[in-house]
């Protein structure tokens, strides 16, 4: 039997690699002597993956004095993030500039103020993190503190939902969030973790004097680790059936009740 042309089904184009995004192209920095050069100039950058059969000795030297976390990938991998000339590595360029928490802490009770600190562990939806760092900065939270690795880049996505609040917010970046608490708690800074398995509520707690606040990630709250050493634990009571909150609005809850208790 014949069949006329029109009659066989269309081919179908199957594409293997996901579309480039051009807006996140423009937050890269890739490229052998790009990213040493960004590198030198002491550049934020929020991280660098490299192709993980090349050595790029240079670089890994750099990024660790610097503290920027290297990851090692397949080639797929970046050729997915771009498909420019990257020569195996790619760097992810932080739109904001990251402070000293030693020397941002001094500073405010230098100017007689008492800190207000918000501790980020682990969340890495980078829409969360900038509707936290919007609530943080209207409730006039001193500064938000993230770790080294595994937090959300912040980028323009980060920005934009932040509604410009990453522009008056001051960001610290710290390699081990354990020791961090414990300076905290050196400095006189009362550390204090979120948490649904807490038994006392947040309304009970005193958050006048110099605090941090610790929320946890999306998946499992904050780790075992950070919440045994930490002065107190709290919880946001709830009556509904759901058992949880969305991170970026409990932490909204907990900044309002403190800034509440720091206005009266």
């Amino acid at each position: 039997m014949a069949f006329e042309r029109n009659e066989y089904p269309k081919k179908r184009t199957i594409h293997t690699t996901k579309p480039v995004d051009k807006t996140r192209e423009k937050e890269l920095v890739f490229g052998t002597q790009p990213v040493l050069e960004a590198l030198k100039a002491g550049q934020e950058i929020d991280k660098i993956i490299v192709f993980r059969e090349q050595s790029f000795a240079d670089i890994l030297e750099m990024a660790i004095e610097r503290g920027i976390p290297v990851q090692r990938v397949p080639m797929e991998k970046l050729n997915q993030i771009t498909r420019k000339n990257h020569q195996g590595v790619i760097a992810f360029m932080s739109a904001i500039r990251y402070v000293s928490l030693h020397n941002l802490l001094a500073g405010i009770f230098e100017k007689g103020e008492v800190p207000l600190l918000l501790m980020l562990d682990r969340i890495t939806d980078v829409r969360n993190f900038g509707a936290i760092a919007r609530s943080a900065e209207c409730m006039g939270v001193h500064a938000i503190v993230v770790p080294m690795r595994g937090a959300a880049q912040i980028n323009s996505d980060a920005l934009k939902t932040s509604s410009g609040a990453l522009s008056h917010l001051p960001v610290c970046r710290e390699n081990n969030l354990i020791d961090t608490v414990q300076y905290l708690q050196d400095s006189g800074v009362q550390v204090i973790a979120c948490t649904e398995k807490a038994a006392q509520i947040l309304t009970n707690v005193d958050f006048t004097t110099p605090t941090a606040i610790i929320m946890g990630s999306e998946e499992d709250g904050v780790s075992p680790e950070l919440i045994r050493r930490t002065n107190m634990n709290i919880k946001i009571p709830m009556k509904g059936k759901v058992a949880s909150l969305n991170v970026s609005v409990a932490a909204g809850m907990v900044i309002y009740e403190a800034a509440r208790q720091r206005m009266q």
